[in-house]
């Protein structure tokens, strides 16, 4: 489907989500629309979509189960919440947003757990239904397996004209190959609905009023009722179990990788790789297999990131190396760091340009400089490194006095020999030479030595002369 331009005027159109349900066969204490697919909740992939559509503020979300948790998942976004305290059908939800959408020349009715449909699509739906000038136009699709959705009935096979909706265990006998769905996405034009909208039933085995129904209302009103088919089935397909939700997760993940590998970026065995939504990763970056890329994370070009290494929320420049096995969050790390292996960068972590971060090093709100490194089972954590210093192996910040975080700054050209110890709150001035060993607790001068060692004592024989006490005794028992 092409994309058609988006001519909606923005008062003219509002957006209804359902995201009241319990999504009972989930079998979850969580609100179905805050299970996650792609690394990120259900209802948030379907306010995607539709923010590009219309601005948020003419979205509105309906809320039931749990509907704190829901409103503050989705704060962020800018939509708006209309309440529906007692759950009673999608009917009964667009009853509950009567006042919200009165304003609006036509309403979209979207599902809240479809995190597959594209803005084009619905942009194409709202355009199509202002084309045929209809009060109620279904999105519908063909999949491979109808069971358990609603059909279509079209009043002439090549007709848009809707004669019914027949439900699954309705069918008769000549509609059993029916293949057309209804998708539960719906456009509106605004006054028949509203006009019509209290007249809903709850005549069904659930006792609720279902939103399907305004379809023989409306025709019935004489009302023009169609439908759009699209050629994707997938885009309109929710998730109801566990299975389900994992089969949209795999779909989300593929369709990004897919993304990536046709902009230039290198993914190798992406079926094992799991790589959010909202992950950017610019040409020539290869990514191994194994890899997680989650959250907002951003990765320059000419990048490598190797087998099993998690990158949540994080931003890499250009010509980044990150060994195998690294984990990193909320963290910034520039043009041609060298990041492992198994190495940990923790939220609020900044490494700088062409600087090294190595093995077992962990790192903690701490900056280090242009070519600074720090390359060997090291801790820093509220540190500042200069550019150029170099952090021996097995060197510790302690910025942590048991009650409160202190900061370790670290000059330039700094030499910290291995196994020392800092105790923060501290300053290591430019050139300072620290020797290896050592435990600092004041403040060293520019260009200064400072070695914190116990006193070495050396008794000659003695460890011979242990030893042939040692083999006495032993004798004489």
């Amino acid at each position: 489907m092409s994309e058609i331009p988006n001519s909606t005027q923005p008062d003219s159109l509002a957006i209804v989500i359902m995201a009241a349900g319990k999504g009972t066969r989930l079998k979850s204490r969580r609100p179905k629309v805050l299970h996650e697919v792609g690394g990120r909740p259900l209802l948030a992939h379907v306010v995607a979509a539709a923010s590009r559509l219309v601005d948020p503020a003419h979205i509105y979300a309906v809320v039931g189960h749990q509907a704190e948790r829901v409103r503050e998942a989705m704060a962020s976004t800018g939509i708006k919440f209309v309440d529906q305290p007692e759950q009673r059908g999608t009917g009964h939800a667009i009853q509950c947003a009567r006042a919200a959408i009165a304003g609006y020349q036509n309403v979209l009715v979207l599902s809240g757990d479809v995190p597959l449909i594209r803005t084009e699509t619905l942009r194409h739906l709202i355009q199509f239904h202002q084309a045929q000038q209809a009060a109620m136009t279904i999105l519908s699709a063909v999949p491979d397996d109808p069971t358990g959705y609603g059909r279509v009935v079209r009043a002439a096979p090549s007709s848009p004209e809707v004669a019914a909706i027949v439900e699954q265990k309705a069918l008769a006998p000549d509609q059993l190959s029916i293949g057309e769905i209804n998708s539960g996405i719906y456009a509106f034009k605004s006054a028949p609905l509203l006009a019509h909208i209290a007249q809903l039933t709850a005549n069904n085995v659930q006792g609720e009023l279902y939103l399907t129904d305004m379809a023989g209302l409306l025709r019935a009103a004489r009302e023009r009722v169609v439908a759009l088919k699209i050629d994707q089935a997938a885009e309109v397909l929710g998730a109801n179990t566990i299975a389900e939700l994992v089969a949209l997760d795999t779909s989300l993940r593929a369709a990004t990788a897919t993304r990536l590998m046709a902009t230039g970026v290198t993914i190798f065995r992406p079926d094992t790789c799991v790589i959010d939504a909202e992950v950017e990763v610019a040409p020539d970056t290869v990514i191994e297999p194994f890899v997680q890329l989650l959250g907002r994370t951003r990765i320059g070009t000419e990048c490598h990131i190797r087998s099993y290494s998690v990158v949540e929320n994080c931003t890499l420049g250009n010509r980044v190396l990150l060994r195998q096995s690294c984990i990193l969050a909320d963290s910034r790390v520039a043009d041609g760091a060298k990041i492992g292996p198994f190495a940990h960068l923790r939220p609020g972590s900044e490494i700088g340009e062409d600087a090294h971060i190595g093995n077992f090093v962990e790192t903690k709100k701490t900056r280090l400089g242009k070519g600074a490194k720090a390359n060997h089972l090291t801790y820093l954590g509220d540190a500042e490194v200069g550019a150029g210093t170099n952090i021996g192996a097995g060197v510790i910040t302690c910025n942590y006095d048991g009650v409160n975080k202190h900061v370790t700054r670290i000059g330039q050209g700094v030499f910290v020999g291995s196994d020392s110890t800092l105790v923060a709150p501290i300053s290591i001035e430019d050139g300072a030479y620290i020797g290896a060993g050592s435990c600092i607790t004041h403040n060293v001068p520019a260009g200064a030595l400072a070695v914190g060692r116990a006193h070495q004592i050396t008794k000659e024989g003695w460890a011979s002369a242990r030893r042939a006490r040692k083999a006495a005794e032993t004798k004489s028992q």
